[in-house]
């Protein structure tokens, strides 16, 4: 999956869930002062923010295979060192992070237990790695009224049910296989209220992710059943959406 679209677009699409719970993977990671930080596919920056803020820029690192979303990390954190690449081979040396985590990322690797192993690698041995991923399989990412609409609509559509790591165990699952140490899982939950159906929706028409790239091959009539459909569920706002995602960490 490739997310070659606008920083901004992904901020305004992910950011309003990804950013606080990049904020609890933070914490559950145990990260303080004094460590190097790696952030694996760092988008725009939302994991990285709380790095900085818990670091410094001088501390922390971030890749992502992206051009946009690195310019756009580069231009916000301009102490940070953002670079191009891909999570299964990380340009750095071994043991260069006390800490590395990747957030929202590992359903989208080409090779999740590869990319796990070389996080593994270029962390310190006796640091943390850490993923999340939200449940995809059990329908409680911050996508799902949509998807459930599109299901009603078009029952054959995948969805993002089978992406890799989006379902119980499997990061745990993941990080075994990549070698990793004292291997733990957890639930996280984010809770967003959306003052208006509008503002929820309209997010959706920038083609990012696997969402937006289906709702972008629509035609204009399948688009306003879609729409019309989750403003059914949903109605017109202020609502509450309740995401979880599964979080990994592991000792390299």
């Amino acid at each position: 999956m490739s997310f070659e679209v606008a920083g901004k677009a992904y901020d305004r699409f992910m950011g309003r869930y990804s950013r606080p719970l990049a904020g609890q993977l933070t914490d559950w990671l145990d990260i303080a002062d004094g460590q190097r930080a790696l952030d694996v596919g760092c988008g725009p920056g939302a994991w990285t923010e709380h790095l900085v803020d818990r670091l410094g820029a001088d501390r922390v690192s971030a890749i992502d295979p992206s051009a946009p979303f690195v310019e756009a990390a580069r231009a916000r954190f301009p102490g940070v060192d953002v670079r191009g690449g891909a999570a299964e081979a990380l340009p750095y040396g071994d043991d260069s992070f006390d800490v590395s985590g990747a957030c929202l990322v590992v359903h989208f690797m080409a090779d999740p237990v590869a990319g796990i192993a070389e996080m593994s690698r270029v962390t310190r041995p006796g640091g943390w790695v850490g993923a999340t991923v939200w449940d995809l399989a059990g329908g409680r990412e911050p996508m799902a009224p949509l998807w459930q609409v599109m299901r009603e609509l078009d029952p054959s559509h995948p969805g993002e049910r089978g992406l890799q790591g989006g379902a119980a165990g499997q990061l745990e699952e993941i990080f075994d296989r990549a070698g990793l140490e004292d291997v733990k899982g957890v639930e996280l939950a984010v809770t967003v209220t959306h003052p208006t159906f509008e503002e929820w929706w309209e997010p959706y028409l920038h083609s990012v992710g696997p969402v937006g790239e289906a709702i972008a091959a629509l035609d204009d009539a399948a688009l306003e059943r879609l729409r019309e459909g989750c403003r059914q569920r949903l109605g017109p706002g202020p609502f509450d959406i309740t995401a979880v995602a599964f979080a990994a960490r592991g000792r390299a």
